[in-house]
């Protein structure tokens, strides 16, 4: 890829509800920036002149017979896009189009998908990037890779990996954190770059308490998904533990075997076997779905 002169088989994807005022602008510098890459916005059913602003701007608008959330913008983007290069990023001017050549160069590097990882000041205040920085440690511990930022929806990847995970991403805001853990699991290469960005026009639609705890159901469903030792195993050494502290505290007080401490024991070997299955589960389920490909 050129980064001088942009790859023909380069899609921009914008997922868009209600950014009239913005859209237009950002289009404008995508197409002045990288003038052969394809610009697709992904009206999620606006209720103001989103689409009109972004086809009047240059893109190929897409619209949704009703809102159905970012997660599914970014499906459908995937399934229209042209490119063998996808790059997503938001419709609100949060994101610089001079941004896009970083994720790029990633891209060249080898990289399967490249993150724009925010900066401090690039974070909605204090709460959301404590939130940001719990969920990088917590996806980092499962994955065994440093992530530096799980949620960014600045992104780019390679096509036809991605839509090998369009079955996994959820229709709301998490696609991000599933796409992320989804890469990582499978051993694709994810690369993070440092980027700079702006203040959003108009409020997040993102809560930090409901979607923080989806987050993590949603981390710990991939990471089962794809590895589910990461997440047996140590739940299985955490009751053998506690089975043993309370049998070594029961013998010292009495003399004699806790009850409890049985119960622990035999649930430490029960959760321990229910990741050896769901394991091999695992094995099986991608041999089956790798095979065709194979052939």
């Amino acid at each position: 890829m050129t980064l001088g002169n942009p790859h023909p088989s380069l899609t921009i994807i914008l997922p868009a509800y209600n950014e009239a005022g913005s859209v237009g602008s950002v289009v404008s510098k995508l197409k002045e920036d990288f003038p052969q890459a394809e610009i697709l916005v992904v009206d999620d059913c606006s209720t103001d002149s989103t689409a009109d602003e972004a086809r009047s701007a240059g893109a190929r608008v897409i619209s949704h017979k009703y809102n159905m959330g970012n997660g599914a913008a970014i499906k459908t983007g995937a399934r229209h896009a042209h490119g063998e290069i996808l790059v997503f990023m938001d419709a609100d001017g949060q994101h610089c189009a001079d941004e896009v050549r970083k994720l790029l160069e990633k891209i060249d590097e080898g990289y399967d998908m490249a993150i724009g990882a925010r900066n401090i000041r690039g974070q909605a205040g204090k709460r959301r990037m404590l939130g940001n920085f719990l969920l990088n440690r917590f996806a980092s511990l499962l994955t065994g890779r440093r992530i530096e930022d799980l949620t960014s929806g600045f992104r780019a990847a390679r096509a036809e990996i991605f839509r090998q995970f369009l079955y996994l991403l959820p229709n709301g805001f998490s696609y991000p954190t599933t796409s992320t853990m989804a890469f990582l699991r499978s051993g694709y290469s994810v690369g993070f770059v440092p980027i700079e960005v702006r203040r959003r026009k108009g409020k997040s639609k993102i809560r930090l308490i409901r979607d923080g705890v989806r987050f993590m159901v949603i981390i710990m469903k991939i990471t089962t998904l794809f590895s589910p030792m990461r997440v047996f195993f140590p739940l299985s050494m955490f009751f053998l533990l506690i089975g043993t502290g309370r049998y070594a505290y029961f013998y010292w007080q009495t003399g004699g075997f806790s009850k409890m401490a049985g119960v622990m024991f035999i649930t430490a070997m029960l959760v321990f076997l229910i990741g050896l299955v769901s394991e091999q589960i695992t094995a099986m389920h991608f041999a089956l779905a790798q095979g065709p490909r194979e052939r």
